[in-house]
């Protein structure tokens, strides 16, 4: 009958093979992930905040190169790669101020299922969108950020691509695990199984030092971004530990269901007491805001919006009033290996993929204004918007 071990490697057999199939399926026929989504003259207007005659202008002028046609002569649509270059012709792209500190976002829970590398991947794509500088690190071993990406975490990832070199000291520097991504303005620090060798290595022999190390990383490359977005395992470990206190801002996602609610309510309860023992051995741990994101809703279950009551009663202010609802959308796009963000069509439906992401961007929208909030430098043109 064999052992455990036996039933185990049997269904390991096939995993690499069935993953690379997966891949092959999703983005042949070279098994490497683009960004293929190219945006109307009416999106790129808004987005660039210039309207068509003023692209046009620039085009005509040497400032922008000529439009891309099709062969029926008329314009392709524009890449994000193109907007953002739009963007710096005209000086409309999005930055923090030169005194303004790089808003650090955790995105943590530690109860599995929550929609946490979700929001990451789509709030990462999104501020990237809006023209930010960008850099989502993959802390977690599952590594489903880094899948989401395009690669295969432990064929296409090597150990020493990852963190896992630098939360062992091998290097002074996060710059050498920094990746671009076919993301505009979006870097990656990817992720694999070996990762996890860190949470060993480090809690063998613990000192202050070992709850400080990504913050000091983070620290030697975060001139270059506007926003860092980490993605954590949904644990309390001592990668976690270190993504706490490396953080300025905390984002945490919440289903409305009696066992995430609980499991939350416990999660504060750890993390309040593991910041109480970090601030006794390194000092004050800051951050701008800590949120709660409602996420997997379903508003037709009135269960879920009782529950949601609850929470802003309870939370007082600190939950979001941008809900992430439950969409097919997002679930297709995944088992595509995408985003919603990178579709150039729905999937599902016109209605269900419109609505996902007007989701999507109401949520985001929220979180980037309290980002921007944070920066001094933009405090006039809030106020000037009505958002301070």
């Amino acid at each position: 009958m064999g052992t455990g071990l036996d039933k185990i490697n049997k269904l390991l057999e096939h995993t690499e093979s069935l993953r690379r199939s997966f891949r092959n399926f999703n983005f042949s026929p070279d098994n490497i992930k683009r960004d293929e989504r190219r945006y109307s003259l009416k999106e790129t207007q808004e987005l660039v905040g210039r309207s068509y005659q003023s692209i046009r202008d620039a085009e005509a002028d040497g400032r922008l190169p000529p439009p891309e046609l099709g062969p029926n002569g008329r314009r392709i649509g524009f890449s994000l790669s193109q907007i953002n270059k739009m963007r710096d012709v005209f000086g409309t792209r999005q930055r923090r101020g030169k005194n303004d500190d790089p808003a650090i976002l955790a995105i943590q829970n530690f109860k599995g299922g929550v929609s946490k590398s979700t929001v990451a991947c789509h709030f990462a794509q999104y501020l990237a969108k809006q023209g930010y500088r960008v850099l989502l690190i993959d802390c977690d071993s599952q590594a489903s950020t880094t899948t989401t990406f395009g690669y295969i975490p432990d064929d296409d990832i090597d150990e020493n691509q990852t963190l896992l070199p630098f939360l062992r000291e091998e290097a002074e520097t996060l710059a050498p695990y920094i990746r671009k991504t076919y993301w505009d303005s979006l870097d990656l620090i990817p992720a694999n199984l070996m990762l996890y060798q860190a949470e060993y290595e480090l809690a063998s022999k613990p000192s202050a030092s070992s709850f400080t190390l990504l913050k000091e990383g983070i620290e030697t490359i975060q001139d270059n971004y506007d926003v860092i977005v980490l993605d954590p395992a949904p644990a309390l470990g001592m990668i976690s530990l270190n993504v706490i206190y490396a953080a300025n801002a905390l984002l945490i996602p919440m289903p409305p269901a009696m066992y995430d609610f609980s499991s939350t309510i416990s999660f504060l309860a750890m993390l309040k007491n593991s910041m109480e023992s970090l601030e006794r051995h390194l000092g004050a741990i800051e951050y701008k805001f800590v949120k709660i994101l409602i996420s997997r809703f379903d508003e037709n279950k009135s269960a879920q919006q009782a529950l949601v009551d609850l929470a802003n009663d309870q939370f007082e202010g600190s939950v979001l009033a941008a809900k992430l609802r439950d969409s097919a959308e997002i679930a297709s796009a995944g088992n595509r290996q995408r985003t919603v963000y990178e579709l150039n069509s729905p999937i599902t439906s016109p209605k269900v993929h419109n609505r996902c992401l007007n989701i999507l961007d109401s949520v985001n929208k929220e979180v980037e204004l309290l980002i921007r909030r944070s920066w001094p430098s933009h405090a006039k043109a809030l106020r000037e918007a009505g958002l301070d």
